[in-house]
């Protein structure tokens, strides 16, 4: 089997946009979350985000028109900026660039959405009902589809290569790595441009999700701490917005061209519940599951992990469940590996929260510093004798990341990730 590994790699999350900025970011515990600015959210039950910063003032704010022309912004809905712009920095930070057609085809682009363009498909019903079928745009179907990011990355960059998309709710992000890194295990590919993006933080995105009582709701007045994985005082989780983006590389064709290498895709494990829509079944066997396969595929045993990116979406049910899972699984090595969930400072980016979580635990490979979970003043009761990484981040020499991402559905997937 032909070994993968990571060359390049973008960010774009509610800490801001660019890798370095964001490392810096969540290492020094910085918070993305804040009450909702994009609308009017005072008659929704959850009234905090991490929105993409965009206004003056902010942080390294995220700025489209360094990435795709005005006239051009109008064909795309915000998810497809978002994934369009962070495949742009991946591709730029991996230095790749095809040397002929033959090259072109043996590069493709796997980049999905959990909603995709949501808010674009409310506006426009709303125009429709009021004006008519007339005023809709010819650009609202492809601007508002998944596959489009995919199909925009492709198009600027001449890639001929497996063009596709991921759809699984919360794991999009790990299973298009995933997915992305086997078609260039299984040859069909010499590189891929992988990950995810969202941006659902709309007035029907939130309220949805509100309506099935999944959004933290007690913290409105203090935002930075309503994302509280394993914490007692968790309700829920935080929605967020953003992309990740990776360039996925055969190693042999990296090191001939001189690439840099962050680290080696060694495991993918991916299984489903059947249990319900929203709640992860009970013994969490579904992530137990996910987790083995990983390890499994990646010959790599529990004690030879060093850290663990938690789903950890503060939700109350969903936290224990995964802990206990872990726990399961790991055994005696639970008391060696440190895990922390990043959605502590950034929320749950959804459709994205894989693939900048993988970012995140390649990052830590990469320089020995791990990020915290912020808000962890009363760890939950399954929590005991596991190191969370409470607060502050912490350094720590690490070889090999495991990063998970369970999703609405029952959908779950678990990345390997190893130091090469």
């Amino acid at each position: 089997m032909r070994r993968v590994v990571v060359t390049g790699m973008g960010i774009i999350s509610p800490l801001g946009q660019g890798l370095a900025h964001n490392w810096q970011a969540i290492t020094a515990g910085k918070s993305g979350i804040r009450n909702i600015r994009g609308f009017d959210a005072s008659d929704i039950p959850s009234q905090v985000a991490g929105e993409v910063p965009v206004w003056e003032g902010a942080e390294a704010p995220f700025d489209v028109n360094k990435y795709i022309e005005p006239k051009e912004q109008k064909k795309m809905d915000k998810f497809i900026h978002f994934g369009y712009a962070a495949a742009v920095d991946a591709v730029e930070d991996s230095g790749y660039v095809p040397a002929d057609e033959e090259a072109r085809c043996r590069a493709g682009v796997l980049i999905g959405s959990g909603i995709g363009g949501l808010s674009n498909i409310h506006d426009t019903s709303l125009l429709m009902a009021e004006k008519g079928p007339r005023r809709i745009s010819p650009f609202f179907i492809p601007s508002s589809l998944i596959n489009l990011i995919s199909g925009q990355v492709s198009i600027r960059y001449g890639f001929k290569g497996p063009n596709h998309a991921v759809v699984t709710a919360c794991a999009t992000g790990s299973h298009a790595i995933g997915d992305a890194a086997r078609l260039i295990a299984f040859d069909d590919a010499d590189v891929m441009i992988a990950g995810g993006a969202e941006a659902a933080i709309c007035r029907v995105g939130v309220g949805g999700f509100a309506a099935c009582r999944a959004l933290s709701t007690s913290y409105n007045a203090t935002p930075e701490k309503a994302s509280r994985p394993f914490d007692k005082g968790r309700d829920g989780f935080v929605i967020g917005e953003g992309a990740g983006v990776v360039v996925l590389e055969e190693y042999e064709h990296a090191k001939k061209r001189g690439a840099k290498i962050y680290a080696e895709v060694v495991g993918y494990g991916l299984s489903g519940d059947a249990y319900h829509v929203t709640s992860p079944a009970e013994d969490g066997d579904g992530g137990f599951r996910a987790m083995k396969a990983a390890l499994k595929r990646a010959g790599i045993s529990p004690d030879q992990v060093d850290y663990i990116n938690a789903h950890g979406t503060s939700t109350p049910l969903g936290d224990d469940i995964e802990l206990g899972a872990t726990k399961r699984l790991f055994g005696d090595a639970i008391k060696t590996v440190s895990i922390s969930s990043t959605k502590s400072a950034i929320g749950h980016l959804l459709g994205a929260a894989g693939a900048v979580e993988a970012i995140y635990s390649i990052k830590a490979i990469e320089t020995g510093i791990l990020p915290p979970t912020l808000n962890l003043d009363d760890p939950s009761d399954v929590a005991a004798g596991v190191d969370l990484v409470p607060h502050k981040a912490k350094e720590k020499k690490v070889n090999v990341a495991l990063s998970n991402s369970f999703g609405f559905g029952g959908t779950n997937a678990s990345l390997v990730f190893r130091k090469v």
